[in-house]
């Protein structure tokens, strides 16, 4: 990992700015994570990682600015990204946020935000380019149906890669198959495509200074808006005023309590892929409600 001195002397010279202090702020998955302090008062977190996986960060900062365009959501500005070079350390640089206690109505702004957000919509489902949800290469090659593009780029590749790791048990091909074949006929109601932030649990909701809710980490595309929604509720954290606001803002199609589960079943692919077997039984779990 680069030192502290170094890093600090790179960002400086990305942000032209000079730099007064940096300490250490903890992690963020294979990130060191830091605050920096320049010599005009302000303050800036900054991400960096040595390792071979290129583009995280780059794919990053232009998630943030994919979803800061659309001024229905709080996220950090990106002052620099350095993510090019897998020989060189690599950095992000943001506007730091100071963390207080949610407001009394930040669940209520939270569903609001995210309904603004969702209505601006994306060109198509998918994206004009692969990113990352956590370190996991995500694809985003474009579809005109979300059937075809949640069938193609979200369930399939990452259960058949979950079945040839042995991470899912036997017969789960089998499984997966019926269920894609099924999808046109289980993901509800036609509805254009939503910006989404594409992995909205609860660690990636901050609360401002005046405890209101800013969005971080995302992993950006377009699709339906019941993923953010399912995502949310897989790993709790959110409160019901939060879901009663966005249904007020924007109320959600028939049926949607039906296809939790199956939205939910792209995240918990993630975290079989990321942290093994143990999330094994509840993907499969979810796919079989569909099949059987």
């Amino acid at each position: 990992m680069i030192s502290r001195s170094d890093l600090a002397f790179e960002v400086g010279r990305a942000v032209d700015r000079d730099v007064m202090g940096l300490v250490a702020s903890g992690s963020s998955g294979f990130s060191a994570t830091y605050r920096i302090t320049f010599d005009n008062g302000s303050s800036a977190f900054v991400k960096a990682r040595s390792d071979d996986l290129v583009g995280v960060f780059r794919e990053e900062a232009d998630g943030l600015r994919w979803l800061a365009e659309t001024r229905a959501v709080r996220v950090p500005e990106v002052l620099a990204v350095r993510d090019e070079d897998p020989t060189t350390d690599r950095f992000l640089v943001l506007t730091w946020v100071d963390q207080h206690l949610p407001a009394p109505d930040h669940d209520e702004q939270l569903g609001r935000d995210l309904a603004r957000l969702h209505r601006s919509g994306a060109p198509a489902f998918g994206l004009d380019h692969d990113n990352f949800i956590a370190d996991l290469n995500q694809s985003n090659q474009q579809h005109d149906s979300w059937a075809g593009f949640y069938a193609t780029e979200r369930l399939e590749p990452l259960a058949r890669q979950a079945v040839n790791l042995g991470l899912l048990p036997p017969g789960a091909a089998s499984v997966f198959d019926r269920l894609l074949e099924r999808m046109r006929d289980l993901v509800g109601p036609a509805e254009p495509p939503a910006r989404l932030h594409g992995d909205l649990w609860r660690g990636n909701v901050l609360a401002g200074v005046r405890g209101e809710p800013w969005l971080i980490d995302p992993a950006v595309y377009g699709g339906h808006r019941e993923m953010d929604l399912a995502m949310m509720q897989l790993f709790g954290g959110f409160g019901p005023r939060c879901f009663a606001a966005y249904a007020e803002a924007f109320p959600l199609s028939e049926g949607h309590e039906d296809r939790l589960a199956l939205y939910q079943l792209y995240p918990l692919l993630v975290h079989v892929l990321l942290f093994g077997e143990s999330y094994a039984s509840s993907a499969m779990h979810a796919a079989a409600r569909y099949v059987n």
